[in-house]
């Protein structure tokens, strides 16, 4: 069973007694080899339901190398799930064993689907999903990233009592249903800090649809240009923290959020004496399709 192991530990990051606050890592990435982090929290129970309500088969969105489809097409392996990736992007057909992640999904049985940026946009259109079930049959429908109102469930057990001393609660934000369930699991005099992977406030009113509570704020200066963007700076700051604190970070999100933590403390943001939790959502499949990119870019790689 792959929904077993749910306790994570929290490892404390040692900062200068001069910075005047504590930070420690909640290590979510830990939770399962293939499906970990916040992947684990958003599939839980969507798996489960699937399972019970009697499905066979799993569908998906995605993109190249999306932390997301390496997690279902594991998950549904180990379950005994069909699963089917609708791929962002025609020209990848062609290219999926050049790609970690997709070779990955697709040794664990992941059927695709590549569409073209266009047709992709209307991954949520009733006419589109009704093609698909033409096409497929019936299936159980998991949004891109995970994340709907089973996901945001998974989430909320991401803090248990042990972090009920924490002043500010840290995440990184794709789609929102993380920061959504910390939110929903936090206690009101804790703050719960969401550094978007992405550039825009759209976030903003998505993430309002799910919380119960008022006691978060996105923090959205470190998004290096958008969704998967990263610069010399990121990999020089991700590398060195993993030569620092023997903790890996990933480029897309958890590395940006870090980056955004350690601005801030420089910066005084937050008050004297803080404790400071950063959830490490998970993500690290994505390292070497990154590499892939740096490499042809001449650029540094993550190690």
């Amino acid at each position: 069973m792959i929904f077993e192991f749910e306790k994570t530990v929290n490892e404390q990051v040692d900062l200068p007694k001069e910075k005047g606050v504590e930070l420690f890592v909640k290590r979510e990435d830990q939770l399962h080899a293939f499906v970990s982090g916040n992947k684990y929290r958003k599939l839980k129970y969507n798996l489960l339901h699937a399972e019970k309500a009697g499905f066979k088969t799993v569908l998906t969105f995605g993109g190249a190398f999306s932390n997301h489809i390496a997690a279902v097409a594991s998950a549904g392996s180990i379950l005994g799930f069909k699963t089917i990736g609708v791929i962002r992007g025609e020209e990848l057909k062609d290219k999926i064993f050049d790609n970690p992640t997709l070779s990955f999904a697709k040794e664990n049985g992941m059927q695709f689907k590549f569409v073209s940026r266009d047709v992709y946009r209307n991954k949520t259109s009733e006419a589109f999903l009704n093609h698909l079930k033409e096409e497929f049959n019936d299936f159980y429908l998991i949004p891109e990233g995970g994340t709907n109102s089973l996901a945001i469930t998974g989430c909320k057990e991401i803090l248990t009592d042990q972090d009920d001393d924490f002043d500010f609660v840290c995440c990184a934000v794709g789609t929102g249903g993380t920061i959504s369930g910390l939110v929903n699991c936090s206690k009101p005099s804790q703050q719960v800090l969401g550094f978007p992977a992405l550039k825009g406030n759209f976030l903003q009113q998505d993430i309002s649809k799910f919380v119960t509570q008022s006691n978060w704020k996105l923090i959205t200066d470190y998004h290096f240009g958008g969704y998967a963007k990263i610069n010399t700076e990121l990999i020089s700051f991700i590398n060195q923290f993993k030569a620092d604190y023997q903790i890996q970070l990933d480029p897309v999100y958890t590395g940006k959020m870090m980056f955004g933590i350690f601005d801030l403390i420089e910066k005084a943001y937050f008050p004297k004496d803080s404790k400071i939790l950063a959830i490490h959502t998970g993500g690290l499949q994505g390292i070497e399709g990154m590499n892939v990119v740096l490499k042809k870019k001449n650029l540094p790689i993550i190690e």
